[in-house]
């Protein structure tokens, strides 16, 4: 049985992930993890879980250290200086980890490659089997379709969330960006105002929404003369962010160092 220490416990994701573990086999919750200070420090973790009292048999704390210490591997759904934070807790005591954040720079990309060569961490802008299976075929379509459609990409989340555009649509658009060579720091277009002339044969757009409480979506458009592709993934429940983290951490239990993606986890490359 796999021990799972969970961060952001009290939040949106980390409580869909401790109520999807109580029902998920071969793993179980061994720590609920808050930043200090937080008002349910000291509570039964099923309170934010929507779970009956006593079902995870887990107190939140804000000891990262002793849960770790007594955990398998942690799942972490926070924000980019957090999880910074947490896989270096994490380097240190040798357990595997796996990051549902979005957001991070460059530098911060290079701490986490540092991190890695001590322990296996699964990092991905998107759990969901089903936007991993979109990856996929993007690049398959890229590629078919070469130069000859133009390619946009339209993402929408809830109000709330911080990063734009979404670590999806960003990794959606390195992707197409790979298979038909073009620099995405050069050709991606991420507003449109005003009188800017025609659209370039190369660029790429990606367009941000935010709204109410969407969960997420995601549409690529392949628009040629006289037709285009479209390929829309629409996430109904943050439930199926979670349960792709857990498949995510179990397989990554046993693992070399270094880093992974949901692609290594499904087999896909």
């Amino acid at each position: 049985m796999i021990k799972a220490v969970v961060t952001g416990a009290a939040g949106r994701m980390g409580s869909r992930i401790i109520n999807v573990l109580s029902t998920s086999e071969g793993i179980r919750l061994s720590g609920a993890i808050e930043r200090k200070g937080h008002a349910l420090v000291g509570q039964d973790a099923c309170g934010p879980a929507g779970l009956p009292a006593g079902g995870t048999l887990t107190l939140i704390t804000d000891d990262l250290a002793a849960a770790l210490k007594a955990g398998d591997v942690l799942i972490d759904f926070t924000f980019p200086e957090s999880s910074l934070g947490n896989i270096k807790a994490c380097a240190e005591l040798g357990k595997p980890m796996v990051i549902g954040s979005t957001g991070f720079s460059g530098d911060q990309m290079a701490e986490i490659n540092k991190f890695v060569q001590k322990i296996p961490c699964v990092l991905s802008p998107n759990m969901s089997i089903g936007v991993n299976l979109c990856f996929k075929i993007l690049e398959e379509i890229a590629k078919t379709i070469g130069e000859d459609y133009d390619m946009e990409i339209v993402e929408a989340h809830h109000r709330m969330k911080k990063d734009a555009p979404s670590g999806t649509a960003v990794k959606m658009a390195q992707i197409i960006a790979k298979a038909v060579n073009r620099n995405l720091d050069e050709v991606g277009v991420y507003a449109r105002k005003g009188m800017i002339g025609e659209r370039t044969k190369k660029e790429i757009g990606i367009q941000t929404l935010r709204a109410g409480d969407i969960v997420g979506e995601h549409t690529v458009m392949f628009a040629g003369k006289g037709e285009r592709i479209e390929l829309t993934h629409r996430a109904h429940s943050r439930d199926t962010f979670a349960a792709g983290a857990i498949r995510a951490a179990k397989w990554v239990v046993g693992k070399k160092p270094g880093l992974y993606d949901m692609q290594d986890v499904l087999g896909l490359k």
